[in-house]
């Protein structure tokens, strides 16, 4: 992808400008000639109306990189919202709320209750079987609060976790067991300080050797556990090629369940906004996930994985890097980064200058 010049003029949506905006560089119409506002100006909803008018019904506007990346980073105010309303009707925002709860009594009892975490995963089993799998697809991709990170996390890996076991003919058992596994992999987190968690900017050596420390803690906090999940949960760091931790190991010495698990954990946390990084949208996730698979994850996984949720994807909305919002028509497996996409009834190819930001709800 190419990175913003902030100083140049760029073509940018107007539907990005917002109530309340201070620009920061002066904006031109679509021609990129005529002076629309100037820099300085704080931007109300009637002003908005008036640009608009003044544009003459054009989509697009011209302003620095500058501006272009401030007023990108409201619009996930926009999707959050609509998000929470999807989450409601669906159930999500109930599992939400059940494993903020949940990481609260681990945390409380230094445990996991089998009993509790078991009736969790079964209900959370039941729920992926009964909803369309676009519409967990959907869940697992759209912008989230950075704040509800690791209950989220915890959801999605779960989520993830069943489906990608559901793509892989497992039995019933096997892809509910999954799902468990899932969302334990990561509570070890909870006895890991807020600040290193949280750390808006790359951690120290010494902060992520504390990091590290949170799949061993996830091994003692299941204590009531059969070992197999235990570790299953533990390994979601270890590497074929040895090279995770905590243990290093390699090849069949991880289960498969580690295995998926560990493909989960990662495509979740690439795609999602954190504290440190802006969100990534799926295809850019599956074409960097097709190249760690040459190396440290299992190959097979992550072509389950691209085989089956693009195909998710299509005919849903995205955000495109320059603030507009089309719909994907279709993608082409050895170019998984850069779907097709249909921008206002034109179909155009996604590249490094025009590509997919986040998929995008706003009903």
């Amino acid at each position: 992808m190419s990175e913003i010049n902030e100083n140049l003029l760029m073509s940018s949506s107007i539907d990005l400008l917002y109530d309340g905006m201070v620009v920061q560089d002066d904006i031109f119409d679509s021609s990129g000639d005529r002076l629309l506002v100037r820099n300085g100006t704080i931007i109300t909803d009637i002003q908005i109306e008036r640009i608009k008018r003044l544009n003459a019904g054009a989509g697009n506007i011209y302003v620095t990189g500058r501006t272009h990346k401030a007023m990108l980073s409201k619009r996930p105010d926009i999707e959050i919202k609509s998000r929470r309303e999807v989450e409601e009707t669906t159930g999500y925002a109930k599992f939400k709320d059940e494993a903020f709860k949940l990481l609260e009594e681990i945390a409380a009892n230094q445990t996991v209750d089998m009993d509790s975490l078991q009736t969790f995963a079964d209900e959370l089993a039941s729920h992926l079987e009964s909803t369309p799998p676009d519409v967990i697809v959907f869940l697992l991709n759209a912008m989230a609060p950075v704040d509800e990170y690791l209950q989220r996390h915890s959801i999605n890996v779960g989520l993830l976790n069943g489906l990608i076991g559901r793509w892989m003919g497992m039995p019933k058992n096997d892809a509910d067991k999954l799902i468990l596994i899932g969302l334990l992999h990561d509570c070890g987190k909870i006895l890991i300080p807020t600040k290193i968690l949280n750390a808006p900017r790359k951690l120290t050596t010494v902060e992520f050797e504390v990091i590290k420390k949170h799949s061993a803690f996830t091994f003692d906090l299941m204590s009531e556990f059969p070992e197999p999940v235990r570790n299953a949960a533990s390994d979601h760091h270890e590497r074929l090629n040895g090279a995770g931790y905590v243990n290093h190991l390699s090849n069949e010495k991880i289960s498969l369940e580690a295995r998926i698990t560990a493909i989960s954990d990662s495509y979740d946390a690439m795609v999602s906004q954190r504290s440190y990084k802006g969100p990534q949208s799926p295809f850019s996730v599956l074409a960097q996930l097709s190249e760690m698979g040459r190396i440290g994850f299992d190959h097979d996984v992550i072509e389950t994985l691209i085989e089956n949720m693009p195909q998710e994807l299509i005919g849903k909305p995205v955000m495109m890097s320059d603030g507009t919002i089309g719909v994907v028509n279709e993608y082409h497996p050895d170019d998984i980064e850069y779907p097709m996409v249909d921008l206002g009834g034109k179909t155009i190819k996604t590249n490094s200058d025009l590509y997919i930001v986040s998929m995008f709800n706003d009903d």
